[in-house]
């Protein structure tokens, strides 16, 4: 099987580092035009010199802050009157700083809430009459694999990722007599700059080296290792290609394992 995207766009937020950027790739590599989105507009002028363009492929970007909703609103309609079919769209947003459920503030919850789910539906809602006119879409949430079971000292991405996990499934029943499939991949501990905050924060917090956390980490890993962006990366191009068109509505780990829940 030699996946192609050939003629296909992509719109791929939080393109610029970790998993996000490793989607943009393989999805330029695999032929697609992409668009990278993210807030930093010198990695996303960096990122966009790095995806290939052996195909012809036209690749763009969007600076955009997911913390102004409003804004970001704005700016995909002006986006939209430019290139007006998007076949694919990865929603990526970096997670909610660590920290216990109890200790949580609620403006953590309400500003987290926004950056991912309502920026989320503002960017499909943008997308999707293209989709449902051409009969092909395909929507992919990187989440967490906390959907399935909630993670230690991560009180607000668990609770905020789940939100979207549910608004992924209902969007998926929606929109599949279109031939639009809407799916969840749930990343592990994975080598971003996202894992090493959380081991950063973890070995102040007991006092030990970080050496020290990852090796308590990785015995919590079936396999012994921590992901590479690529691994989840190459995922997301198969569910974004014609041979996922019967898969929809699901959430799949990519973690090595650690998911103890079916």
């Amino acid at each position: 099987m030699h996946i192609q995207l050939t003629g296909k766009r992509a719109f791929v937020s939080g393109a610029t580092q970790g998993i996000g950027k490793a989607i943009a790739i393989q999805f330029a590599k695999a032929g697609a035009s992409v668009t990278i989105c993210a807030r930093n507009e010198a990695a996303l002028k960096q990122t966009i010199k790095e995806l290939d363009t052996s195909q012809n492929q036209e690749h763009s970007y969007l600076c955009a802050d997911f913390s102004k909703p409003d804004e970001l609103k704005k700016l995909l309609e002006a986006y939209s009157k430019n290139f007006p079919i998007i076949h694919i769209v990865v929603n990526n947003t970096g997670g909610p700083n660590p920290g216990s459920i109890v200790q949580a503030q609620t403006t953590e919850f309400i500003n987290a809430f926004q950056m991912h789910l309502i920026c989320n539906h503002i960017i499909v809602q943008t997308f999707l009459p293209s989709m449902i006119k051409q009969q092909y879409g395909r929507i992919i949430n990187i989440i967490s694999t906390s959907v399935k079971q909630p993670l230690p000292n991560l009180g607000v991405s668990n609770t905020i990722r789940a939100s979207v996990a549910g608004w992924a499934k209902t969007l998926s029943n929606e929109v599949a007599q279109y031939g639009i499939t809407v799916n969840n991949i749930l990343p592990g501990a994975t080598k971003t700059q996202r894992l090493e905050q959380i081991i950063s924060q973890r070995a102040e917090k007991q006092r030990i080296s970080t050496s020290e956390v990852e090796e308590e980490m990785k015995k919590e890993i079936p396999m012994k290792r921590f992901g590479l962006p690529e691994e989840p990366a190459y995922l997301a191009t198969f569910l974004a290609s014609p041979y996922a068109a019967y898969i929809t509505g699901v959430s799949i780990p990519v973690d090595g394992g650690r998911t103890s829940c079916l």
